[in-house]
């Protein structure tokens, strides 16, 4: 198959609807005539996402057929390209849509949807989608549609990849530069997928009301404008062409959507053949809140690795500096629960079976490796300890988004996972994703020749409260705490009571809020 060129264009819109579309025409000749034949576009490309009632939203709404959609499929076909836009959508049925809409090269809708999770006022405003989105079988590759939000978290996007779609279609409309560092380029690793996103730049909200506004969200005005850098990502994670933080642009990339058929890591593993759907049923339950308090302010934690004998000393010289939980790499558990000896300190360690708990008694729990070959049964097991509810994961576990979040379902806290990286993005993207999009305080132990790292939550995080530090632009993303290679211990401080938040902005949960009624694919084989 010839490469695929495609662009993501990133754009500034206002409450100019007209204005709004002409910046969307001109930009569309752009990457045409850089030979673009897919464009993506942002989200809410018609309209600012704001709005005075739901019926304004629905007034100021795209229609079928409309000036604003005709003139987008009339440009698709003057170009012979395809392209994807996010506009405000009121359906024939009165419902109003954030609705992704994919042109084909003859000006006709390819297909449609609406997003399914919904950010912050945009339920006010927006009905979330009630299906779930095509995946589109065209001469460039097969492509789904998503958008912002729904990037955030990890089900909308693995679905889209496990019904086949090759290539990921990304509309943002967000100011949170984590999710350029981070939400965007995941989505790509954990699937084995291309992505395709395009972000806003310029004011997301009214100019004249940015001061009321930010004063109310707890966001400083001059974060409040679109994040840009927009972006274009392999299947391994990395980024092959990126935007600026700000102003229009096109980004530009030639890609082999056929290289997203290969889902083997390097070890052979086949990442959608050694999932176990059967185990993800609880994703697909209606939401039921956190049903447990929240665990301690802060837990001292550590990581120790090497031989024996060094993981030992260092496993001892924690627990009697204060650490409380430790996680270490393979070691004997009889001498692991020694150097434990007259402390209150608990040691997680791998096993060839998965990983166990220990204290200066011996094993306290165990939890079985869920996806190793010809495994059957099986469950995430929550220990509940005297500073929160610990959950632990194999190594061969954590490449599958769908076990943190059934920690996470269950209430879990901090997260000990004992692992070797087979790939580069496992660590840099992969476990951070984790901690974010579940809010789970991670505890990731590698091999010593590896980076390990704590992954932690901050209090600063949902967006209309009072922030502890400076608005950084990044708000799920953990702070992170690196051991680097060859160094053998390194220690942090994690936040268990964190995790119990997990309200990102108003009437928007980052485990709740999952599209649960939607995801399928997830959970049938």
């Amino acid at each position: 198959m010839a490469p695929t060129r495609v662009a993501a264009v990133q754009l500034a819109a206002s409450q100019d609807v007209e204005a709004n579309l002409a910046a969307c025409l001109r930009l569309i000749d752009e990457a045409a005539a850089q030979g673009a034949q897919l464009i993506v576009l942002p989200e809410f490309c018609n309209h600012l996402s704001y709005y005075a009632d739901r019926a304004q939203a629905h007034r100021i709404a795209t229609r079928p057929g409309d000036p604003f959609l005709t003139a987008v499929a009339e440009r698709a076909r003057k170009h012979r390209a395809y392209v994807k836009i996010n506009v405000t959508h009121a359906h024939p049925d009165g419902r109003t849509g954030g609705t992704n809409f994919m042109f084909g090269p003859d000006g006709t809708v390819l297909g449609q949807c609406d997003k399914q999770t919904l950010m912050g006022a945009e339920n006010d405003h927006l009905d979330p989608a009630g299906e779930i989105g095509p995946v589109l079988d065209t001469p460039l590759g097969r492509l789904g549609m998503y958008a912002c939000m729904e990037g955030v978290i990890n089900e909308v996007a693995r679905g889209l990849a496990l019904r086949g779609a090759q290539v990921l279609l990304n509309s943002l409309n967000s100011f949170a530069t984590d999710e350029a560092s981070l939400h965007i380029p995941v989505r790509a690793a954990e699937n084995k997928v291309w992505v395709v996103a395009a972000n806003k730049v310029g004011p997301l909200l009214p100019e004249e009301h940015l001061p009321r506004l930010s004063a109310a969200l707890g966001v400083p005005a001059e974060w409040l404008h679109g994040a840009g850098e927009s972006q274009i990502v392999a299947p391994d994670g990395t980024v092959v062409a990126k935007g600026p933080r700000t102003g229009e642009a096109v980004v530009i990339a030639d890609i082999d959507p056929s290289l997203a058929d290969d889902k083997r890591r390097p070890d052979g593993t086949d990442i959608f053949a050694a999932r176990r759907p059967e185990l993800y049923a609880p994703i697909a339950a209606p939401p039921h809140g956190r049903r447990h308090p929240a665990g301690a302010a802060t837990l001292p934690v550590a990581i120790v690795r090497g031989d024996t004998a060094t993981v030992v000393r260092e496993t001892a010289r924690a627990a009697a500096a204060g650490a409380r939980l430790i996680v270490t790499t393979e070691t004997d558990p009889t001498l692991l629960a020694a150097a434990l000896d007259g402390t209150n300190a608990h040691a997680v360690t791998a096993t060839p079976t998965g990983p166990i708990l220990l204290d200066a008694n011996g094993e306290v729990a165990h939890q079985p490796v869920l996806h190793a070959p010809d495994t059957t049964g099986g469950e995430v097991r929550i220990v509940q300890l005297p500073w929160g509810r610990l959950a632990m994961v194999a190594g061969a576990d954590s490449i599958f988004p769908e076990v943190f979040r059934l920690a996470a379902l269950a209430d879990a806290d901090v997260v000990a996972v004992p692992f070797e990286a087979g790939e580069a993005w496992e660590l840099s993207l992969g476990l951070p994703e984790r901690a974010a999009e579940n809010r789970l305080n991670v505890i990731a132990a590698a091999p010593v020749e590896q980076d390990s790292a704590v992954f932690a939550l901050s209090p600063d995080f949902t967006l209309w409260t009072a922030w502890q530090g400076p608005f950084t632009g990044r708000i799920s993303h953990p702070v992170i705490t690196t051991v680097p290679a060859g160094q053998v211990s390194g220690r942090a401080d994690v936040a268990p009571a964190q995790a119990a938040n997990r309200q990102v902005s108003r009437q928007t949960d980052l485990v709740d809020g999952r599209p649960w009624r939607l995801v399928q694919a997830l959970t049938e084989r």
